[in-house]
């Protein structure tokens, strides 16, 4: 395993978003001193894969000698972009299947970008085969997923950090530090949440012949195999429920997991949800257009909503969270943040900060988020740094999966129609048998769901 110093001085994680921007230089690189580059490898090489592995590469001295991806057309861009991307050019070792990757390779560190229902199969047998991960969020798409995700982070001791990087984000760092832990809201007891993005692709295409460039049925693996109508991972798979969680599992969990971490929470004492399918109802999409839920704390009360049509309640913070405390208000997203106090007193508003001068290729780069690219940096660099001191990150994977589980039990309970309590010592929903049986989805034939108490 690499060993590598970061300078802690100047690693201060609760500071400022000034000084969490100035904390690694223009690019980072001295204050990451490996013996040698991190071996790493990248499951999934699609548009936020790659993504991550570009801000990786920006931040730390990496050799990418693997990338996996059951779409060849796909996977062999990326092998070309990562070579002009890595300082020594090479293009790494292609896959279809990541099992004979991990076999095949010595891997210090694995990305997994790849969709939803992969995630914990991926994540489990990276670090079997003695790798550290970077998993996208959500987690899992089944609560009993991410308690394994969890005892095989715990059993192998690996570090695994969730791609929740709100909590990395510069000017939500300040928010947190200067307006919630500086007390200028007083006691907060109310929580909104929401996501008014149009982004539920919603539409009839037929049944068409797979690609030869496509692996479907990989591409599938545990899940239901639908019948093939398009290219499902750009996108259109994020409409279905059997690969996800709708936006709630999507959205919600990005704002949610922020609320938690700035406020100090840990599991919703309950949750309950209602929604459905009230206006969009002329495609094939599975997924709710409408959903609200309540993650309920004593004396606090986190409210989510989405609607994929309509209008935001304020245009400004289409997708946002909304902290209500007694002297004053905070609006906040991935682009700003607005604290309102009560009565006399100072507004005061910061935005999303941007790095295009110091890292320049980010804003040639195809599809690129240039609103999130500091924060994942600061994300990886905090990945790295627990690390090293064999600790845990900012967003480890019990706190994913916390967040993550807590938006399934929402869907569940807009399912089953009633409220539920999820006990995380007994891994089941209280008095209430058949939502627990809801814990576990049907794998298909061929894939063994991992369990918690087996890893």
């Amino acid at each position: 395993m690499n060993s590598f110093n970061i300078n802690r001085r100047q690693f201060l994680y609760g500071a400022t978003a000034t000084l969490a921007l100035s904390t690694f230089g223009a690019r980072g690189m001295d204050l990451i001193n490996p013996a040698k580059p991190f071996r790493v490898a990248l499951i999934g090489t699609g548009w936020y894969g790659k993504s991550d592995l570009f801000r990786l590469i920006q931040v730390a001295p990496v050799d990418v000698i693997a990338l996996c991806d059951v779409d060849k057309n796909q996977l062999n861009e990326a092998g070309k972009l990562v070579s002009q991307r890595q300082k020594s050019g090479k293009v790494p070792r292609l896959y279809g299947d990541y099992t004979k990757m991990l076999a095949e390779n010595e891997l210090d560190i694995v990305l997994v970008g790849s969709p939803d229902h992969w995630h914990a199969l991926q994540m489990i047998d990276s670090v079997k085969a003695g790798a550290h991960v970077y998993v996208q969020k959500p987690i899992s798409v089944d609560v009993m997923e991410g308690e394994a995700m969890v005892a095989a982070a715990r059993k192998y001791k690996k570090v695994v950090q969730v791609g929740t990087q709100r909590k990395s984000t510069p000017h939500l760092i300040d928010a947190k530090k200067n307006i919630v832990d500086a007390g200028l809201l007083g006691k907060i007891s109310h929580v909104e949440m929401c996501c008014y993005y149009h982004m539920r692709n919603n539409g009839n295409p037929p049944v068409k012949p797979v690609p030869d460039f496509l692996d479907y049925e990989r591409w599938t693996g545990p899940a239901p195999l639908r019948p093939y109508d398009d290219i499902p991972h750009i996108r259109w798979w994020r409409t279905f429920m059997e690969y996800g969680n709708g936006i709630t599992g999507d959205m919600c969990v990005h704002m949610f997991d922020t609320v938690r971490w700035m406020l100090k929470l840990g599991w919703p004492t309950r949750i309950s949800s209602q929604g459905g399918i009230y206006v969009q109802k002329e495609g094939k999409s599975n997924i709710s257009d409408t959903q609200s839920a309540v993650f309920e704390y004593p004396e606090l009360n986190c409210v989510w909503q989405h609607r994929t049509w309509g209008t935001p309640n304020n245009p400004d913070y289409p997708w946002s969270f909304t902290l209500y405390g007694e002297k004053g208000t905070l609006w906040a997203s991935t682009m700003s943040y607005d604290f309102i106090p009560q009565g006399k007193g100072e507004k005061i508003h910061k935005d999303v900060v941007y790095e295009k001068e110091k890292y320049p290729e980010d804003v040639k780069e195809d599809r690129i988020e240039l609103n999130a690219a500091p924060a994942t940096r600061l994300h990886m660099l905090d990945f790295l740094s627990a690390i090293d001191k064999s600790s845990r990150p900012i967003a480890d994977i019990e706190e994913g999966h916390i967040s993550t589980a807590s938006c399934i039990l929402a869907n569940l309970s807009m399912k089953t129609g009633r409220p539920l309590v999820y006990d995380p010592v007994k891994k089941e929903v209280v008095g209430d048998r058949e939502t627990t049986a809801l814990l576990t989805r049907a794998y298909r034939d061929g894939y063994k769901h991992p369990d918690y108490r087996n890893i």
